[in-house]
């Protein structure tokens, strides 16, 4: 985790500087300053602090891994890494009703918008439900 840390303390040291420069070049424009993009980057600032300091918060107290030490063999990080799910219909059904909920509610076709947030709902639970049944069942 020593090697992740690294990196977002590389990217906060990037966004401290790049933040005030920014602000500063669009205060000179004729408008005054971009507020949006200032706290934009402000908030990005801060959420790699934070991400920065949970990951260096890890690293010192847990044991490093194949991957973090010098010395480390590509044969000790073998294993199970997780399961991955072969294929699955239920991510399109999903994207294509929170699809029919965005064109519904430009639209202003509110009843649409209730029948797509149905089959929404429907996507979802056959989504979370998909390893109880069928050939992929547990």
């Amino acid at each position: 985790m020593k090697s992740e840390a690294w990196i977002f303390g590389i990217c906060t040291v990037f966004m401290v500087l790049v933040t005030p420069a920014y602000w500063l070049i669009t205060a000179a424009s004729e408008e005054g300053g971009d507020w949006t993009g200032t706290s934009a980057l402000v908030m990005c600032t801060l959420l790699f602090t934070m991400i920065w300091i949970y990951l260096g918060f890890h690293a010192i107290k847990m044991d490093p891994r194949p991957e973090d030490r010098l010395d480390g063999d590509i044969a000790e990080g073998a294993g199970e890494y997780g399961f991955f799910p072969p294929f699955s219909w239920w991510p399109l059904w999903a994207a294509l009703t929170f699809g029919l909920v965005v064109l519904a509610v430009a639209m202003a076709a509110w009843w649409l918008v209730i029948i797509a947030a149905v089959l929404g709902m429907l996507a979802t639970a056959g989504w979370n439900f998909e390893y109880y049944r069928g050939e992929f069942k547990h």
